[in-house]
């Protein structure tokens, strides 16, 4: 999916919170600043030379997305910081007055590595912001697929999370197909009508919408890259659903009609304790779909935010584990919970 770097502020932040791209970026780059306070930094005049524009458009810039600049980077120092950043760039063997005359100013804003790049993803005046923006888009993709192993289709089951949800979740779903099976008058197509409900009522798509979007083969499991919190909610609908479903059968001894099945699937759905959940699952299956699979879930695109810093780490980092590797080391916990049940 083409990104415009220029005008998605999700997508920006998407970059700038991700610290393994960020890196591999810096690299490719290779911006020489000026050293402070254990990072470097550029001023507005490099950051014009650079992007071949002049000092008024960066300040342009500055003035219409301070907030988003600011909360990545760029700052304004003075006092003693300031007197700090003058020595830098004394050391560096450059008359500070090729930064601009600085010398008298009792403030001067800088930008650190993220605020550069930021500005990068903002300028459209630029011929180089707009190669750098390609370049930013290309190194994002192959930093998550080579931390992933070549694909982010399963990027879920990287999470140390997935498989208890995956685990607690298949046998909540054995109890829901039973309860279909024993008190549903209705044939085998129930299974997959119901599943869909669950799924259309959590995250407003059915199984092959969803199937689309995520462009999954036919031997591809949907559950199978399904995030944990997503897991978790539809265990806890598939049980108390299963629950409802006997009870109400019990009450009027028979099983129960189609008619009298949706009548107590939307009331169940309907009930408000739902509603946090469903809105935290919602926001993070578009969220993290759209920042590691680059998937748009158009029937959730208001509750797309950028994903935080923590997010990456607990699908790319060094917590995160391929699912294989924690089958491995949790072959004595499953054999515990699967005793238990």
């Amino acid at each position: 999916m083409a990104k415009d770097l220029t005008s998605s502020a999700i997508d920006r932040q998407n970059i700038l919170n991700n610290p393994y791209a960020l890196a591999e970026i810096e690299k490719a780059a290779g911006i020489q600043g000026i050293p402070f306070e254990g990072k470097n930094v550029v001023l507005k005049e490099q950051v014009a030379e650079f992007f071949e524009v002049t000092v008024r458009t960066i300040e342009n810039y500055l003035e219409h997305h301070t907030e988003e600049l600011a909360q990545n980077g760029y700052e304004v120092i003075k006092g003693n910081r300031l007197k700090t950043l003058k020595e830098s760039i004394l050391a560096l063997g450059v008359h500070e007055t090729n930064f601009g005359n600085i010398s008298k100013t009792p403030q001067l804003g800088v930008f650190d590595f993220r605020a550069f790049l930021n500005l990068a993803m903002l300028i459209s005046e630029s011929e180089r912001a707009k190669l750098l923006r390609q370049a930013i888009l290309d190194i994002v993709i192959d930093t998550i697929n080579h931390r992933t192993g070549g694909g982010t289709k399963y990027i879920n089951q990287r999470d140390e999370e997935f498989l208890h949800s995956a685990f607690i979740e298949e046998n909540y779903r054995k109890q829901f197909t039973d309860a279909l099976m024993d008190c549903v008058a209705m044939g085998n197509f129930k299974y997959a009508i119901y599943t869909d409900r669950i799924y259309v009522s959590i995250f407003r798509e059915k199984a092959q919408e969803y199937r689309k979007i995520l462009r999954l083969g036919q031997k591809d499991k949907v559950r199978d890259t399904l995030y944990s919190e997503v897991l978790d909610l539809i265990a806890s609908y598939e049980c108390g659903l299963g629950d409802a479903l006997r009870k109400a059968a019990d009450q009027v001894g028979r099983k129960l009609s189609v008619g009298e099945v949706d009548a107590l699937f939307n009331d169940f759905a309907n009930q408000a304790h739902w509603r946090p959940l469903i809105e935290k699952a919602r926001s993070k299956m578009a969220s993290r779909d759209l920042a590691f699979r680059d998937a748009l879930h158009l029937q959730l695109k208001e509750y797309v935010t950028p994903v935080q810093r923590d997010e990456f780490e607990r699908f790319l980092g060094e917590k995160s584990k391929e699912l294989s590797e924690r089958l491995e080391e949790s072959r004595d916990v499953m054999k515990r919970l699967k005793e238990r049940g």
